[in-house]
């Protein structure tokens, strides 16, 4: 593979500046220009990374520009990934990657009429203690998985964010902002999910900051801080999932997988690292294989951090012509079950999963880097 997709990227927040330094750690893509409704936003990112400032606009039409990172607050997403494939260019989107299943499936029909891809993160699944798991899942290592728990919980985001008003807006909350990592780790391992149930509700109706810049403002609570829900998936197993915002300590794991024949410990889908432990039946066993995985190895601070993999893997697909790990059907079928555990929340019922999609491939030590540099 010779030839490299120029990278734009729309939106130049907090999150933009790990995709502009990431981002020279893979093949096949090159971060080029950057844009923002702030301008001087855009111009600060552009100085800081020795890219192009752009207008809008001017991102859209760029003829050097082939696929359009949008990171832009959740609730602009389908609008501006709508634009980006107008405009004729590939899109990848931070997660959520939309806010309805109508709007990813209109997204679908542009992109397929325009034979564009369509990407959204989160990546992180692709790391190599999840794909660890992942191995053990379809070696059969703990036998049929039956059951499971995940707990994503903490006091929120207001105490380090330097605007943290739409983690707690419509689009945002513990589901939709955190979610897409478990979930899609899950759908993963497991395949997707058939239906789910799920309880809610808010620990306060407004949220004190206390980061600088905007220490002491108040934010309203517009969505659910706290969901314990109940995934069913095709496969027969019942995971329950519980996200908050309003947990200050707890004692559970991240992730844990019930197997016919043992359990298995995954370490927080919010990372790429991370130990992942299992057992024979109820007793603990070495996992003595090698499993010397690209993505596992400390590379930002002691921590494994390859955040843009899924960007990277999309790139090479379209140039390779293949199937990208990070995909629509993917990213839309956790947006099903995310939007479908919050409407269970606020209904009381149980919800059918509309969606479906194919697990994304395994990502080996050898497929990971061939990503890389």
């Amino acid at each position: 593979m010779t030839k490299t997709l120029g990278i734009g990227i729309l939106g130049c927040g907090n999150i933009s500046a790990a995709y502009m330094r990431l981002a020279p750690l893979f093949k096949g893509i090159e971060v080029r220009a950057c844009a923002d409704l702030n301008e001087a936003a855009a111009k600060a990112r552009a100085e800081e990374f020795g890219l192009r400032a752009e207008s809008i606009d001017g991102l859209l039409g760029a003829d050097d520009i082939d696929i359009i990172v949008n990171l832009t607050v959740p609730a602009a997403h389908f609008e501006v990934s709508r634009k980006v494939l107008e405009a004729g260019k590939h899109v990848y989107s931070e997660k959520p990657f939309v806010l309805s299943v109508e709007e990813g499936k209109t997204l679908a029909d542009i992109a397929a009429s325009k034979g564009l891809r369509v990407g959204s993160a989160p990546d992180t699944f692709m790391g190599g203690a999840h794909q660890l798991a992942r191995h053990l899942v379809d070696e059969g290592a703990v036998g049929k998985v039956t059951s499971g728990t995940c707990f994503v919980q903490s006091p929120g985001m207001e105490m380090w964010h330097p605007n943290p008003d739409f983690f707690f807006q419509p689009g945002g909350g513990p589901i939709l902002d955190l979610g897409p990592y478990y979930i899609s780790n899950l759908v993963q391992l497991l395949g997707p999910v058939k239906r789910v149930c799920a309880m809610s509700s808010s620990g306060s109706e407004y949220r004190t900051i206390t980061s600088q810049p905007r220490h002491g403002d108040k934010i309203k609570v517009e969505t659910p801080t706290t969901i314990h829900a109940v995934m069913q998936f095709h496969s027969g197993a019942q995971i329950t999932y519980c996200a908050s915002w309003d947990v200050w300590q707890h004692g559970h794991s991240n992730m844990e997988l019930y197997g016919q024949g043992g359990t298995l410990h995954v370490p927080d889908p919010n990372f790429f690292g991370g130990e992942v432990r299992m057992t024979d039946k109820g007793s603990f066993v070495s996992l003595s294989e090698a499993w010397d995985h690209p993505f596992s190895r400390a590379n930002d601070g002691g921590n494994a951090n390859y955040r843009t993999a899924g960007l990277a893997d999309m790139a090479q697909a379209i140039l390779e012509n293949r199937p990208h790990r990070c995909s629509l059907e993917f990213s839309l079928h956790a947006v099903d079950v995310m939007t479908s555990i919050l409407a269970s929340g606020e209904t009381g019922q149980f919800i059918d999963i509309g969606t479906t999609c194919e697990r994304p491939a395994a990502l080996d030590p050898q497929a990971a880097q061939a990503l890389l540099t």
